[in-house]
């Protein structure tokens, strides 16, 4: 299928324009191989629409309105917010309402043939099993909108627990009333919800390992990796359901257009009662794959010990995980705070910033999002998936992966930790064998210290207990 053009909905962000923004998105490396296959001429394809979900009306012009509706065919809605701890008002805009009135550009639409609304396997949490259908909404969307649009943030900031009720987030709440909207129009429009588990790096192509933030796993990587994250509150036997951001993409634009509109969601169209089916596609891995929490942790251990080392690690990377607070709250104080804080003074007395008192609590802030997620567990069936895949013949699924077959968890967890070390901590590959040297040192480091405190912990107990008892006997 040839792809006439692709229309981009992007905002201001920090004083570039959305046409400045693009052409630097198409600069990064991940491009590369597009550009060499196709020349920079395939670029020109992608026209950008200034505008921005959060305003009321979509913040575009009339006449890029009329374009859109005069020629869009098919619409992927990704925009939201991420972030698990955003303020409920910033979130409920973007999330909820943006969805809204994007629904609204989409049923003006002349031509539409498909939308697909982006939303997330993790916004039906009552449900242990997760089916590739309708959930009933946490909330009325429409009134939450109403709610809080005309409201200052502090004002709702104060009811967000009410709102919330046993949703842990906003974003879990709003990405909910999200998909609701979706719901209520499928009999008018032909809608298909993806619901995509965690996203990690890229695991084939184009670029494997690459990413660009540190939300989630690899936070949790960079930080254990670095030696300052030494205890997780969290049930070591549960397992993690994650996705490569390839995988994913995938999923949503590699598939031929006529897979997915007919032969992966069926017929749009139900004859029998005269209406259209409600669709939704679970774009998971535990119905394949799964890998507990506590062999993440030793995979994790085993690349950053042998193979990709971070540069400037603290202390050798160890600890444990435990699903007992009380445990992971010792834990915390003796092997993050405690000795944050003797380096922080250390590092004052020499006349440095302190550094590592902040650091724990912004480490102890973001793991208490995902604690909720880490002392759970929920699987998600992807039947339809699994028949879309059958479709493809074994080079289409070598060229589009579209699951997890062929997998090598040590190897995909390496390609990962050299990505951070790249992308996201901007380490050059030349400074590796450093690191390893570093980490070596840090090995005999952390051995000898554990060593002389046990040594000092006997010597303590011997004077102090054993000593007076014997001379008493004696």
């Amino acid at each position: 299928m040839d792809v006439r053009r692709i229309y981009l909905l992007i905002r201001e962000k920090k004083g570039k324009e959305p046409k400045q923004r693009l052409r630097e998105i198409f600069q990064n490396p991940l491009f590369d191989s597009v550009r060499k296959l196709k020349g920079e001429k395939i670029f020109e394809k992608c026209v950008p629409i200034v505008g921005d979900v959060s305003i009321p009306d979509l913040g575009m012009s009339a006449r890029d309105r009329e374009t859109l509706i005069d020629e869009v065919e098919f619409v992927i809605h990704s925009a939201a917010t991420i972030r698990f701890d955003d303020p409920l008002k910033k979130a409920v805009l973007l999330n909820v309402r943006g969805t809204k009135l994007i629904l609204g550009l989409a049923a003006e639409m002349k031509k539409l043939i498909l939308f697909v609304h982006v939303s997330t396997a993790y916004c039906h949490l009552s449900e242990k099993v997760l089916y590739e259908k309708a959930y009933p909404a946490h909330a009325d969307p429409h009134y939450v909108i109403k709610t809080v649009e005309h409201m200052d943030e502090k004002v709702v900031d104060t009811i967000t627990p009410a709102l919330l009720g046993t949703m842990p987030n906003t974003y879990a709440f709003t990405k909910n009333l999200g998909e609701a909207l979706c719901v209520e129009l499928m009999e008018k429009l032909p809608i298909i919800v993806t619901r995509p588990s965690v996203v990690v790096p890229i695991w084939k192509e184009p670029i494997p390992g690459w990413t660009d933030n540190i939300n989630g796993p690899m936070g949790l990587l960079i930080g254990a990796g670095k030696g300052v994250l030494r205890t997780m509150y969290c049930n070591e036997q549960a397992y993690a359901d994650f996705v490569p951001v390839d995988v994913c993409a995938n999923a949503l634009f590699g598939l031929p257009v006529d897979v997915c509109a007919n032969a992966l969601f069926g017929c749009m169209w139900d004859a029998v009662n005269n209406k259209r089916e409600t669709r939704f596609y679970n774009i998971c891995s535990s119905a394949e794959y799964k890998i507990p929490f506590e062999e993440i942790i030793d995979i994790g251990k085993k690349v950053v010990y042998e193979r990709i080392p971070f540069n400037g690690v603290m202390w050798y990377p160890g600890g444990s995980m435990t699903r007992y607070r009380w445990l992971h709250t010792l834990r915390v104080l003796f092997y993050h705070y405690l000795p944050a804080i003797f380096i922080d003074t250390l590092l004052v007395c020499l006349g440095y910033k302190s550094v590592l008192w902040r650091v724990q609590q912004r480490i102890t802030k973001g793991f208490e999002v995902f604690e909720y997620y880490a002392n759970n567990q929920w699987d998600f069936n992807n039947d339809i998936a699994m028949s879309a895949r059958s479709l493809m013949n074994p080079k289409e699924r070598q060229k589009y992966k579209v699951d997890g077959d062929g997998i090598d968890y040590l190897d995909y967890f390496t390609i990962c930790t050299h990505g951070c070390r790249l992308y996201i901590l901007n380490e050059p590959d030349d400074t590796i064998p450093a690191a390893k040297r570093h980490m070596r040192i840090l090995y005999w480091v952390d051995k000898i210290s554990k060593t002389l405190i046990c040594l000092l912990l006997f010597y303590v107990v011997y004077k102090h207990v054993f000593l007076p008892v014997l001379n008493t006997i004696f």
